[in-house]
């Protein structure tokens, strides 16, 4: 009994493994989305294994009455749900200069579809907080949410 029970233990690792798909080595793109006053921002992510990333996006603001900068680095799970879609969760922080330089924590949570061309598109939900004296949300929650369009190579 207790080999038929490691046997179907065995099998099912190996049909659960086998269904995984592996995530895009790069992706290189845009996050698109309110980005607490930010605009765009220039998004990369490097695959650290068959299910883990990492994600770094580059945000920045030039205008009449407001310059910025955010940097953002975050660690990302990924899960299959059904064929291309995949669902991921992730923790991280950054640095950001709006009208002071301040530090800031975020978490991630989305879901994305992978083309057969080179395409990844996700949207995601991003709540983050703020550090220090100079934030300019005076160390309040704010919640960010994008559409991400990416190139996979």
């Amino acid at each position: 009994m207790k080999k038929l029970f490691l046997l179907s233990i065995a099998l099912i690792g190996f049909a659960i493994s086998s269904n995984a798909q592996s995530i895009s080595e790069n992706a290189l793109g845009l996050r698109l989305g309110d980005s607490n006053g930010f605009g765009a921002e220039i998004s990369y992510q490097r695959a650290l294994g068959d299910n883990n990333r990492l994600e770094l996006d580059l945000g920045w603001r030039d205008g009449n009455d407001e310059d910025g900068y955010k940097l953002t680095g975050l660690y990302q799970w990924v899960f299959p749900l059904d064929g291309d879609f995949n669902w991921y969760v992730g923790a991280g922080g950054g640095i950001a200069d709006k009208i002071n330089t301040f530090v800031f924590a975020a978490g991630n949570i989305g879901i994305e579809y992978s083309f057969e061309i080179p395409l990844l598109l996700s949207l995601d939900f991003r709540p983050e907080i703020d550090f220090g004296d100079d934030s300019p949300n005076n160390d309040d929650l704010d919640f960010d949410i994008a559409l991400g369009i990416r190139y996979q190579f």
